[in-house]
């Protein structure tokens, strides 16, 4: 079957906001338990929930955490650094071959709409996307394959007409999950993993065409 769509992960995929989120919680955690934060406990949170992340954090600590004042540190942290944040090279040239191509583009993040929608019109990148759907839209986020399945419906196209773009395992195993092709372009701290065997790894957003991967 032809390929119609392709979904896009944000976060680390479009924008590596994921590499600043492990910086600032790095620094954040050394600082204030004095712990470190090994970059495969990090990454089991990437795309997903932040459960398992305190749950470490806990366990390293002997106590019970605050999540909300972990997080409001952090954001405060990550916000004095977002100007470094750019879009991913290769990103807009997939996004206007997709458009050539004629697929309808959508896109699926765990992270919150307001999240997402304010990066994309800040990187003028809004208008790409005939559908977007964020953790608002669904009751488990990814490994779930919910939020693919959702964008799926909206789009009216079948699973394997949809090719899915993203970062992570989380991500990866929430596309597989739901029946799609996926192509994996890992950033800084996701590049050490090995992803499932039917995803297509890729190391650059210009090492692969979508004619290629038909």
């Amino acid at each position: 079957m032809p390929i119609k769509a392709v979904i896009f992960d944000f976060d680390g995929t479009i924008i590596d906001t994921e590499t600043i989120w492990f910086q600032v919680f790095e620094e954040l955690l050394k600082e204030k338990f004095n712990i470190d934060l090994p970059l495969e406990e990090f990454a089991k949170s990437i795309g997903t929930t932040d459960e398992a992340f305190f749950q470490y954090i806990e366990v390293q600590t002997g106590m019970k955490i605050d999540e909300k004042e972990i997080n409001q540190l952090a954001r405060e942290r990550f916000l004095e650094k977002k100007g470094i944040l750019e879009v991913r090279e290769g990103v807009i040239e997939k996004l206007e071959e997709a458009k050539e191509l004629c697929y309808r583009i959508g896109l699926a993040s765990s992270s919150s709409r307001e999240w997402v929608e304010g990066f994309l019109r800040q990187f003028n990148l809004w208008e790409y996307f005939s559908v977007v759907k964020t953790r608002e839209d669904v009751v488990k986020v990814k490994p779930d394959p919910a939020l693919y399945l959702k964008a799926l419906e909206d789009m009216q196209v079948e699973p394997h007409e949809a090719l899915a773009i993203e970062d992570s395992l989380n991500g990866a195993m929430a596309a597989i999950e739901a029946g799609m092709k996926c192509i994996v372009i890992p950033n800084q701290v996701t590049s050490f993993l090995t992803f499932h065997e039917k995803t297509i790894r890729s190391e650059s957003f210009g090492d692969f065409s979508f004619k290629q991967i038909i």
